[in-house]
């Protein structure tokens, strides 16, 4: 049945842009068209900037909005860039709202065909506003120019048979023509729900997914009470779409590039084949794969969560989650036989497992069995649960239940041992439920700690070392004791511990391409604002340096890949006529990074105490810690310290450590935020604000409140 009806002319797309953004309100059914601005484009670009500049407008001014107010916003976008099908990782959706892990703005891109699709169906952003009575369905239709709020009360509750429904209803014998965004149950019962976003494998005939899990988005879309959103678009895909300026250009510099992949991917990390199954056992090797809740960063059994094990059970085939991405990363297990929950016995195709997957639901919960993580995967998926956050969460209960911090009681029964793969399974299926302790997990760790720490009597300052989570969101897996650019990564990320913005782990563990503090400090500054450029455009991140030129370590500044940076800038110039250089790309991402550090504080959020980590992050909490790696540490102790550790006991050691590390985080802080142009408290300045062209009469009068 149809509740609410909006029709509107079809545009062509102009230079990356459709010039206007769809605003659907569920609570009184309201769907309207909003212009986009000359301004709007030159300042927040589109894709994350343009979410963030829609949500700041509609919330009240008045209060802080919390994430299950009607107020609150779901708004996905993609960018100018979006839907090049010539381009790798073009394929990219950027969806924006106000957390409930973090209670602040949080952001979190995923693939697939629903950004693109959506700007080629009339529309360069949609912003979801309100709470419907009952279960709705949005169908924005781009072949007829309409859309749709629909009564969803009989549709399933799960991601496969949502999507499947909805692709036979609205593509008919055209399955490639429609993309959906939906959630699962897992979401309605927990905060870290994710969103999955469905693209269509045509060779395999199946709609696939891939998903926004950071911050619970997924639960603020049950929580509005929507089951999905439709986008419909079945006109021919190519360079032309997206109404570049200059096509040739766009081919050119596409095709290159989609050459450089396919010819150098084979003898370097073998994406195309394996994925970023590949991680596994180099963080395993360099000592910073998540084992046991991050108390340690290597297993001998990881080999049997490496890639060589993924490889074989992935089926061969492309897998690229927009059309004709070079990478084609996005593998799964076909025809995996499922032994727990609602669907055991039935034979199913599994979306990944990727690195971060393996290594929260398995490494890190001590869990070395590949099947255990592609079932988990797979429950994740359909239930719409955000797998790092399920994985970091049930590590932690884990560390707490083998510590004595909880009991049996607590758990409801539950022997939560590392390694229980029983347990963490049916923690998922109680998520889903709503039952039992997976809804306690399901709050996240923040939560946690407090719930521990009152109802159980648990060392609240033993929790705070252990519980991996800071600005209340989960960390992403990797362990971070002995890099402190990828700390500060961590713990100065806008949204919280999650790798995309400042991957630096690698480049500073694995390459050492940052020896200096000075060196990590600069690159706390121009990674971020590089990363934030790709959230902007509706790109992937792993093309630009998951293969590299042949020459790029005789480069200047061989971790920026700076060939593919300027690459780049010539793919901007070419859709949008704008003539940019790579600095300009900075430049562009600082304004929208800015905005988003001052939407957090406008939020009661966005300053120096926020940007905290667990001590398990910065160095060892335990005396076992400390213990398996005691020559590394009392190495450290003398060469950077003076300190003889000789004859000294573990705990005098730690405390000593202890110090010196914290130290160096808030000596890292002050540095990274003078680089940024912000005050000692992490608070933009009013004068960084007006060189950015973003000093709005709002934005000023909250800073000069934060002087």
């Amino acid at each position: 049945m149809v509740i609410a009806e909006f029709r509107y002319k079809l545009n062509k797309v102009e230079r990356g842009y459709n010039k206007r953004t769809l605003y659907v309100n569920l609570s009184n059914m309201q769907v309207a068209s909003k212009p986009v601005s000359q301004e709007m484009k030159e300042k927040f670009i589109g894709g994350r900037g343009f979410n963030l500049w829609l949500l700041w407008n509609a919330l009240p001014r008045d209060r802080f909005v919390k994430w299950d107010d009607p107020e609150n916003e779901i708004c996905i976008a993609c960018g100018p860039l979006g839907g090049t099908p010539v381009y790798p990782g073009s394929g990219k959706s950027i969806a924006v709202s106000i957390s409930p892990l973090t209670d602040t703005v949080v952001d979190s891109n995923v693939g697939g065909y629903f950004g693109p699709y959506l700007k080629f169906a009339g529309w360069d952003a949609l912003e979801i506003q309100g709470k419907a009575k009952s279960e709705v369905v949005v169908l924005i239709d781009g072949d007829e120019g309409k859309v749709q709020i629909e009564n969803a009360s009989q549709l399933p509750s799960e991601t496969y048979p949502i999507t499947d429904h909805l692709a036979k209803k609205y593509g008919g014998e055209n399955d490639r023509c429609v993309s959906i965004v939906s959630s699962g149950p897992g979401a309605e019962h927990t905060r870290f729900g994710c969103l999955n976003l469905s693209w269509y494998d045509a060779a395999r005939k199946i709609h696939r997914f891939k998903q926004a899990g950071r911050g619970g988005i997924g639960t603020v879309l049950r929580n509005k009470r929507v089951k999905a959103i439709a986008v419909k678009y079945s006109g021919k895909i190519s360079v032309d779409t997206n109404g570049p300026a200059d096509p040739e250009m766009v081919k050119q510099v596409g095709t290159a590039h989609s050459q450089e992949i396919r010819n150098l991917d084979p003898t370097q990390n073998e994406m195309a084949s394996a994925g970023t199954t590949h991680l596994v056992l180099i963080m395993n090797d360099f000592d910073l794969l998540p084992i046991n809740n991050f108390r340690f960063g290597s297993n001998p059994e990881a080999e049997k969560l490496g890639r060589e094990v993924y490889r074989k059970k992935f089926h061969k085939g492309f897998d690229g989650c927009w059309m004709g991405c070079a990478m084609s990363c996005a593998h799964g297990v076909k025809d995996f036989e499922l032994k727990t929950g609602p669907y055991k016995g039935q034979k199913v195709f599994v979306n990944g497992p990727e690195y971060e997957t393996i290594a929260g639901v398995g490494s890190n919960c001590g869990i070395f069995d590949a099947d255990h993580v592609v079932e988990m995967n797979f429950y994740c998926d359909t239930y719409g649960l955000d797998t790092i956050s399920v994985g970091t969460a049930t590590a932690f209960a884990m560390e707490c239940y083998e510590m004595g911090l909880i009991d049996k009681k607590a758990t409801e029964g539950l022997d939560l041992r590392f390694g229980n793969k029983e347990a963490a399974l049916e923690l998922v299926h109680q998520m889903a439920k709503g039952v039992g302790f997976g809804v306690v997990i399901g709050q996240g760790i923040r939560r946690m700690k407090r719930l521990f720490a009152e109802k159980y009597g648990a060392d609240s300052k033993v929790l705070q070392d252990i519980g991996m989570e800071s600005k209340g969101l989960e960390f992403s897996e990797y362990v971070t004791k002995e890099s402190l650019a990828q700390q500060g990564g961590y713990g100065l990320a806008l949204k919280g511990p999650q790798h995309d913005e400042a991957w630096l782990i690698f480049l500073d563990m694995v390459h050492n391409l940052m020896p200096t503090f000075e060196q990590k400090a600069e690159n706390l500054h121009w990674f971020p604002m590089f990363r934030t450029w790709f959230g902007l455009n509706g790109l992937c991140k792993l093309p630009w340096n998951d293969v590299v030129p042949e020459d790029n370590k005789e480069t200047k500044e061989p971790a920026k890949v700076i060939s593919h940076v300027e690459n780049y800038a010539k793919f901007f110039s070419a859709v949008t006529g704008m003539k940019i250089t790579r600095d300009d790309l900075i430049f562009m991402s600082e304004r929208v990074y800015n905005f988003q550090r001052i939407f957090s504080l406008r939020m009661g959020f966005g300053t120096r105490q926020h940007d905290t980590l667990p001590y398990r992050a910065v160095g060892p909490v335990t005396r076992e810690e400390y213990e398996s790696r005691a020559e590394r540490y009392d190495e450290q102790l003398k060469e950077k310290l003076g300190y003889n550790p000789q004859g000294r006991s573990t705990e005098e050691k730690m405390a000593v450590l202890r110090k010196y590390r914290e130290t160096e985080y808030e000596r890292l802080k002050d540095t990274v935020y003078a680089r940024r142009g912000w005050n000692a408290n992490g608070v933009p300045t009013v004068e960084k604000v007006k060189a950015l062209g973003i000093d709005y009469p709002d934005v000023v009068d909250l800073l000069e409140k934060h002087v």
